[in-house]
Parts: structure tokens; C-alpha cells; sequence
């Protein structure tokens, strides 16, 4: 199983991507991964919307290009639009030239200069490459949504026992992750709230991420 939360070691292998956002206030920034979707990522808006979070998506730009419609909603209803390439390519079994052109594909539909590498898999080539044009961002709380071994209440207990001032926690609006994301965003949202926590957008440029 994965850990909730990236251990320090792995975060210095990416000097300069944004593992969480510096910030002593009880703020987090919820993103989700590989949508839109239709019927889910609408749904996402709603509960969202019910609880008066702002959050990031990370789109596929062959889903966004597939859905503009949803790509407009989630700019009209106030959150942020990253870019998650456009076909979910392994960076570590991707070539460079192929990786990039990849990302820039996506960036005609997602406009954005946020970026997060699928799987959070980056070469240092494709990084190094990329850095300079995006901000690359990680996580710092896995939901791991997408593992059906997993059970709803176990998927709420890694997101709320490991989220703290400033984590960014991703979450995914896909089919694989459908089950679990209906049982535990919901549930996520009113007890982070009830811990007194705010959801924001992250901003773009993101200003500078916490070393651990």
C-alpha cells in the first residue's frame, strides 16, 4: 500500500515541485486527478459547492478537449485547472520528446501552468525540461481512491489523519476511483471542516512549497 503522506527522502529527488503549500493558517488544497468526467466531476462541483470548497483539477487533456462544457464549469464556479498531460503517459517509460510534447498538447485545452505528472512519475530530463515553463505540482496526503481493496472507511481515515495546515491532497473524478470518491469526499470535507479547516484553490504561479 502506498503511503498516505511521501516520505521526506523521495520529496529531494524533485528539487522545486510543490509537495504542500507553506502556511501556518488551517487551510488545504484539495485537487482531483485525470477528469472531467461527466456525471462525476459535475457531482464533485456540487459537494464542493455544498461546503463552500474551492479545489484543483488536474485534467487529461483529451478529456477536457472531449468536455468543454465541464472544463467551463469548473472555471465558472471559481477553481483552478491544471494541466495533467494529455493521454496519462509513465514518465519513466516515456522518452523526453515524446513526454513534452505530451504536456504541450494538453496545455491548448487546460490554458494552465500548474502541472502534475501522472502517477507522479517524472524523469529529471522531463523534469528539469518542464520546470522552467510550469509549476510542478505533487501531493502531500494520497487518498489512493483509485485502490478498490480499499474500504471507504479506510480511504476517509488516511485523508483525515494525515491532512494538516497547507496539504495538498489529491483525490481522483475517474471511473476507478467513482466508489470510493462518492463514499469519502463527502464525508472528508465535513470532518476536515469540522477541524476547522478552509478548502482552497491552489494559486498559479504557486508561491514556494515546504522542504518536508
Amino acid at each position: 500500500m502506498v503511503p498516505a503522506r511521501v516520505p521526506p527522502p523521495l520529496r529531494w529527488l524533485l528539487p522545486g515541485a510543490m509537495w504542500r503549500m507553506r502556511t501556518e493558517e488551517r487551510v488545504l488544497f484539495l485537487t482531483f486527478d485525470d477528469g472531467p468526467l461527466p456525471g462525476l466531476t459535475p457531482w464533485v462541483l456540487d459537494t464542493l459547492r455544498a461546503h463552500g470548497a474551492k479545489a484543483t483539477f488536474f485534467m487529461l487533456g483529451r478529456n477536457a478537449s472531449a468536455h468543454p462544457g465541464i472544463v467551463q464549469q469548473v472555471r465558472d464556479e471559481g477553481h483552478g485547472i491544471g494541466n495533467h498531460t494529455w493521454s496519462h503517459p509513465d514518465g519513466w517509460r516515456t522518452t523526453t520528446d515524446a513526454y513534452l510534447a505530451d504536456v504541450e498538447r494538453a496545455r491548448a485545452c487546460t490554458g494552465s501552468s500548474l502541472f502534475r505528472p501522472p502517477y507522479g512519475r517524472i524523469g529529471a530530463r522531463q523534469f528539469k525540461a518542464l520546470r522552467s515553463r510550469y509549476q510542478v505540482v505533487m501531493w502531500d496526503v494520497l487518498s489512493a481512491d483509485y485502490d478498490s481493496r480499499l474500504s471507504p472507511g479506510r480511504c476517509l481515515h488516511r485523508v483525515t489523519a494525515a491532512a494538516r495546515p497547507g496539504s495538498i491532497i489529491v483525490f481522483h473524478d475517474s471511473l476507478k476511483a467513482e466508489r470510493l470518491l462518492r463514499a469519502t469526499l463527502p464525508a472528508a470535507l465535513d470532518r476536515l471542516s469540522g477541524m476547522g479547516y478552509r478548502f482552497l484553490r491552489l494559486p498559479e504561479p504557486g508561491p514556494t512549497a515546504l522542504p518536508k
